[in-house]
């Protein structure tokens, strides 16, 4: 295992910057997460850690050592890519042993490592066929293989899992927590998918243009995001966004007139001033029947799911559609008038910056 520490970390492409002084601690075995929306720089910053880009102001650290200069090879970690470049003309067992041949490991240890690895992620019977004998899933396996053969002290997963069909992905994200558990080996995986980050990540390091937003646990950022870009990435389906005004000490008025309740520190901003209220889609009520401080909406599109519908309505004239996730049992649907309500103890508010009002 390892400890990892970056220190003002850039990089820049001649005059272009992509990365804007990172400042980040990694602690032995935690599994570790970047996200965020694509050109955000989560794919450079691993590389750079990787060794696999250069480093062009700031300091990384693995364990004791500062490894700026330090080339791949020798900085204790395995990469894991998107594409899982694995030789078709040789077998699983071939593949995974490939990097311990080059470093002049002995076959007997070569055979020890690649059985306790195939032993771990369950491919044993595998390690005698060729590459295009075997599904997405399993090459994938395989690639992960590799890279467990060498026992490093960090794995680096850069979108493992984005060639894989929808059900696979859900059964290798189990996969990798299982073997995370077992391994206890500090792991970094970039992904732009918010609900791998959420169900994987001791911790998610969300980006945006180069720089870190955010980092917490996936529940610390549902409930406590800093920003509304923060609030708007983490969360499936996104979270909604309505502008307002500000009206008064804990409410918020709307472009239709209806004012809201808000449990948000307000004290700071004056009356009047523009705001956004943030509400997710599993907290919002609807209703065919108006209550006090509901919010009158059409009903676009009702998507009966059996477990959950989701309602997509439109508010006023605002073109951007709210969602809302209600019981299945729900009697609206596509056409209908609804009513919804925001439970104050679960609505955001955001200043006209973007920050959180608390």
């Amino acid at each position: 295992m390892a400890h990892l520490k970056l220190k003002g970390l850039r990089k820049s492409y001649g005059e272009v910057e992509t990365l804007h002084g990172i400042d980040l601690e990694i602690q032995d075995g935690e599994f570790v997460v970047f996200v965020g929306p694509s050109g955000c720089g989560k794919s450079t910053l691993l590389r750079c850690i990787a060794g696999l880009e250069e480093i062009t102001a700031g300091e990384l650290w693995i364990g004791e050592q500062q490894v700026n200069e330090v080339p791949p090879a020798k900085r204790g970690i395995a990469m894991v890519f998107q594409s899982y470049a694995l030789y078709p003309h040789m077998s699983v067992a071939e593949n995974m042993a490939f990097g311990l041949r080059l470093a002049g490991f002995t076959k007997d240890a070569m055979k020890a490592a690649v059985t306790r690895a195939a032993q771990i992620l369950q491919i044993e019977h595998l390690l005698a066929r060729k590459p295009k004998a075997l599904s997405g899933g399993q090459r994938q396996r395989v690639a992960i293989g590799r890279a467990i053969v060498r026992k490093p002290g960090v794995f680096l997963f850069d979108e493992p899992l984005s060639n894989l069909d929808a059900a696979l992905r859900v059964q290798m994200r189990v996969e990798l927590s299982r073997l995370h558990r077992e391994l206890q080996t500090t792991m970094i995986y970039v992904t732009h998918d918010q609900v791998e980050a959420m169900t994987l990540a001791n911790r998610i390091v969300v980006l945006s243009a180069g720089r870190i937003e955010q980092v917490g646990t996936p529940m610390e950022l549902y409930h406590k995001p800093v920003n509304r870009f923060v609030a708007g990435f983490i969360g499936s389906p996104k979270m909604n966004f309505i502008d307002g005004v500000l009206h008064d000490g804990g409410h918020v008025r709307l472009k239709d007139g209806t004012c809201v309740t808000v449990q948000a520190d307000t004290s700071k901003l004056a009356t009047g001033a523009k705001v956004t209220l943030g509400v997710r889609p599993e907290h919002i009520v609807a209703t065919g029947t108006r209550t006090e401080e509901a919010v009158k909406a059409f009903v676009q599109l009702a998507e009966h799911l059996g477990d959950t519908t989701y309602l997509h309505v439109t508010v006023g004239d605002s073109p951007e559609p709210l969602t809302v996730r209600t019981d299945p049992e729900n009697p609206l649907n596509t056409g209908d008038t609804a009513w919804l309500t925001f439970p104050p103890q679960r609505c955001f508010l955001f200043d006209e910056q973007g920050h959180t009002l608390p």
